[in-house]
């Protein structure tokens, strides 16, 4: 039980409002006590209020005195997922670098991302100033490696993440120093990741709730996506010590070309990439409770199993630089997902936006990528007890 120490004036009268606008408590009265006591209206008109976690009032009094704080119990939980991330790119050049920081490339969408319980999403490629065993590449002008410098990581802060996937095909693009400093910096910073094999799950407190966290990949060097043993292992573990269990997976083909849940493994440039409507089933059927993929470059739908929400791909959130960003490629949403305590899902709200330039994003008017996940889940889950409204609120089909 909190308790917290008041100083106020004494006076010989308490009087209890109902809830007003709190004031500074700076001011004292001096009327003496032997004076005639003022009406109640002209007391009103200049005395200060404190409004206690009942809902009480009290004006100015001269004794000290502790207030009981109830603490709220939350029953809701609210969690924001965005796709890809990469901030800008100083390999092969800077000239793929954004300017001031990228700072301005967040200014449209840092005050939503803030406003979670939680905020997700998925960095492509390594925080790292300079140097790192870079991959073979034959031609560096056409080599898609990503090397963030550490000051724009200061981003992820300053836009309200919490958690960020590390499991994906640019993890390990300069070699274990990549992987490394990318780990470092991010824990400098106060945000969780997971997905490498050095850093398996995370796990995060807020108030009210525990929250667990595992991403998984098909590339060397990060935890399997087509393991489901040590996967099933890992989730399961994190289930029985969390409230919610989060996992992220980075799989399926990519481009424009395969925005569709084929229910399929994936090979995609003769590498497996997963068949990742059967790893989110297992994955539910093992203890979590929320499945944010990203992988294929472009948005893919919504599903909704035993009561647990799958989005299979957030597409490219903010890529600078050097992502294709015509078309599908240029659009994904925002998703806030709000659950109950056990990770059930309740509803859900689709921001759409759209990248502009080389990379920046912004809320889409046209609201491009609600009208396509409509239509996706219409085609690839039918079944599924979900509708997305135009205005982009998601809720199951037995709320309506």
């Amino acid at each position: 039980m909190l308790y917290r120490s008041l100083k106020i004036t004494l006076i010989s009268l308490i009087i209890f409002f109902s809830c007003k606008t709190s004031k500074n408590l700076t001011q004292s009265t001096t009327q003496n006590v032997s004076d005639t006591v003022p009406s109640v209206d002209s007391l009103i008109q200049n005395i200060d209020f404190y409004i206690t976690q009942k809902g009480d009032t009290l004006y100015e009094l001269g004794k000290e005195f502790k207030i009981e704080v109830f603490p709220y119990d939350q029953d809701t939980f609210s969690f924001i997922a965005v796709g890809d991330i990469m901030t800008g790119t100083n390999f092969p050049s800077t000239q793929y670098l954004p300017p001031n920081n990228a700072f301005e490339l967040w200014d449209e969408v840092k005050d939503t991302l803030r406003n979670a319980d939680v905020t997700f999403g998925n960095l492509e490629g390594v925080i790292l100033n300079e140097g790192g065993t870079r991959k073979y590449c034959k031609d560096t002008t056409i080599c898609y490696l990503f090397r963030m410098p550490e000051i724009l990581a200061s981003n992820f802060t300053d836009s309200g993440f919490d958690l960020l996937s590390t499991a994906n095909n640019h993890a390990g693009d300069f070699g274990d120093e990549g992987r490394t400093n990318t780990m470092n910096a991010l824990d400098s910073l106060g945000i969780e990741h997971a997905g490498l094999l050095q850093k398996p799950f995370a796990e995060i407190k807020k108030p009210g709730i525990r929250v667990g966290f595992a991403a998984f990949s098909p590339n060397t060097g990060t935890h399997s996506i087509n393991d489901y043993e040590k996967a099933v292992e890992l989730v399961s573990g994190l289930d029985s010590l969390n409230d919610v269990v989060i996992v992220s997976f980075h799989g399926g083909a990519e481009g424009s070309k395969y925005e569709h849940v084929n229910r399929k493994r994936e090979i995609f440039y003769g590498e497996n990439r997963g068949n990742v409507y059967e790893f989110a089933h297992t994955m539910i059927d093992a203890g979590a409770d929320l499945i944010f993929g990203h992988g294929p470059h472009v948005t893919r739908t919504l599903e909704l199993y035993k009561d647990r929400l799958i989005s299979y791909s957030l597409g490219n959130f903010l890529t600078y630089g050097r992502f294709n960003l015509r078309g599908v490629n240029g659009i994904a949403p925002i998703l806030k997902v709000y659950t109950d305590k056990e990770g059930k899902f309740l509803h859900g709200v689709i921001i759409p936006i759209k990248q502009i330039g080389r990379g920046e994003p912004v809320i889409d008017p046209d609201k491009r990528v609600i009208f396509k996940l409509q239509d996706l889940m219409k085609e690839d889950f039918p079944e599924t007890p979900l509708i997305i409204s135009d205005e982009g609120l998601v809720r199951k089909t037995t709320d309506q």
